[in-house]
C-alpha cells in the first residue's frame, strides 16, 4: 500500500504535533464554553469526542482521497460564539444550529459556488465581526489577573517566551508549563486524571429563529471566511491546487454526523494545516498528506480517550481555562485585526462591525455577531454605496 511506502518519522511527527496544538489551545475555548453552558462532564466528553471524530474521519478519508495533507478540525471561531450566547441558548437549539449550518456549507461545497460567495463577503467586514468575537478572550487573560495574579503573570510570561524562542511549538509548552503552574500556584490536583473512554451521548436537535440568527448564520460566516478560506490558501501557497469542493463538502457531511453528539462544525485548519504542508513534513510534496493522515490517526486516538481530556481540564482552576484561551487566540486576534485595516476602502463600516460584535450586546433575543454583522452591512451599504460601482462598471461594459 502507497500509505505505508510514503509514511516517514517527520510526516507522523508533523501529524502529531498539529494535533497537539489543537488540544493545547483552540480546545480550550470549547471548555470555555462547556463552562458557560453549564454542561455535565459527560456531555463535555461527548463535545470533545464529537470534534474530535470529525476532525479524524474527514482528515483521512481526504488526505487519502486527494493525495494531499487536508487537516480539519473544529471550527475555533464558531466555538468562541458560543461562549457569547450560552446560557441563554439550549444545547438542543444549538445542535439544531449547527445541522443548518451544515446544510448551508454543503449547498456551498456540492455546487461548487465557495470561491464567488466569498467574493461577495466585504473581507474587511469578516474579519472585523472574527476579531470582535474572538476580543473577548484576549481581554480575559487581563481579567484574570484581578482573581489568579500569579498564574496569570506566569503564563503571560511563559507565552510570550516561548512565542519568542519556538513559536510553532509555544502553545503545547505553554499547556505545560500552565498545568504546572495551575498545581505549584493555585494548588490544582491531577489525582482524578486517568484514561478513560468516551462514551457519546445523544442530543435531540431543536430549531429556533433566535439560533438560526445568532449562531448557524455567523457559524457560516465565520467557518467559511475565517477556517475555509485561509486554510485552503495554505494548501494552494503550499502548491496543492485542490479544489474547494470536495473537501467543503465532506466537511459538511461529517458535521451532519457529529452534530447530535455535540460536535460544532467541522472545517479545513489554518494554524495547524502549516504544520503539515511545510518541508518540515517531509521534503517531498506528494508524500505529505501522510502527515494528514497521521493528524486523522491521533485525532481518533484523542477522541477515544476525551475522558481522559476532560478530565485533564475540569481539574483545572477555570482562570487557567480563560487564560489558555486568550493567549492561543492572540495571534488570530492579531491577524484579523490586520485584515480588517487593510481594507481601507470600507474600513469605518468593518470598525463599527468589529465594535458591534465586541460589545456582547443581546437584542430581541440575538447575539452580538448577528447584529455586528447587520449594523456593517448597513453601514457598507450607506457610506461605501458598493451598488455604485456596480452600475458603473456595468455601463462601461454595455458601451
Amino acid at each position: 500500500m502507497s500509505l505505508f511506502k510514503d509514511a516517514s518519522i517527520p510526516a507522523v511527527t508533523a501529524g502529531f504535533v498539529a494535533v497537539l496544538v489543537s488540544y493545547s489551545g483552540p480546545l480550550a475555548i470549547f471548555f470555555q464554553a462547556a463552562q458557560s453552558a453549564e454542561i455535565s462532564t459527560a456531555m463535555m466528553t461527548s463535545w470533545v469526542w464529537a470534534i474530535s471524530l470529525g476532525a479524524a474521519v474527514s482528515g483521512i478519508v481526504l488526505s487519502l482521497w486527494l493525495k494531499v495533507p487536508v487537516v480539519t478540525a473544529w471550527s475555533a471561531p464558531g466555538t468562541a460564539l458560543l461562549v457569547t450566547l450560552f446560557p441563554g441558548l439550549s444545547l438542543a437549539e444549538a445542535v439544531g444550529a449547527y445541522l443548518t449550518a451544515a446544510a448551508v456549507i454543503f449547498v456551498i461545497g456540492i455546487t461548487g459556488s465557495f470561491d464567488r460567495i466569498i467574493r461577495i463577503i466585504p473581507p474587511g467586514l469578516a474579519s472585523a465581526m472574527m476579531a470582535g468575537i474572538l476580543f473577548q478572550f484576549g481581554v480575559g487573560v487581563f481579567e484574570s489577573f484581578a482573581s489568579v495574579p500569579a498564574l496569570a503573570a506566569g503564563m503571560l510570561l511563559a507565552y510570550l517566551f516561548f512565542k519568542r524562542v519556538t513559536p510553532r511549538y509555544s502553545l503545547v509548552l505553554l499547556l505545560v508549563v500552565g498545568v504546572v503552574l495551575a498545581v505549584v500556584l493555585e494548588g490544582a490536583s491531577l489525582e482524578g486524571v486517568s484514561l478513560t473512554l468516551a462514551q457519546p451521548q445523544f442530543i435531540r436537535p431543536e430549531w429556533s429563529w433566535n439560533a438560526t440568527l445568532s449562531l448557524a448564520i455567523p457559524l457560516v460566516l465565520v467557518s467559511l471566511t475565517g477556517q475555509f478560506l485561509p486554510g485552503m490558501a495554505i494548501l494552494r501557497g503550499a502548491g496543492y491546487n485542490t479544489p474547494a469542493r470536495p473537501i467543503v463538502t465532506l466537511a459538511s457531511l461529517t458535521s451532519f454526523v457529529t452534530a447530535f453528539f455535540g460536535g460544532i462544525t467541522t472545517v479545513i485548519a489554518a494554524i495547524t494545516a502549516a504544520i503539515c504542508t511545510s518541508e518540515e513534513a517531509h521534503e517531498d510534496p506528494s508524500k505529505r498528506y501522510v502527515a494528514g493522515v497521521a493528524n486523522g490517526v491521533f485525532y481518533l486516538v484523542g477522541g477515544t480517550f476525551a475522558g481522559t481530556i476532560v478530565a485533564l481540564f475540569t481539574s483545572l482552576p477555570g482562570e487557567f481555562v480563560a487564560i489558555l484561551a486568550g493567549l492561543a487566540l492572540i495571534g488570530a486576534i492579531t491577524s484579523n485585526l490586520s485584515a480588517f485595516a487593510a481594507h481601507k476602502d470600507h474600513l469605518e463600516a468593518s470598525v463599527i462591525t468589529f465594535i458591534a460584535t465586541a460589545s456582547g450586546i443581546s437584542f430581541l433575543g440575538l447575539g452580538s455577531a448577528f447584529w455586528g454583522v447587520v449594523a456593517g452591512a448597513l453601514a457598507y451599504q450607506l457610506l461605501h454605496r458598493p451598488w455604485r460601482q456596480a452600475s458603473r462598471e456595468a455601463r462601461r461594459e454595455a458601451t
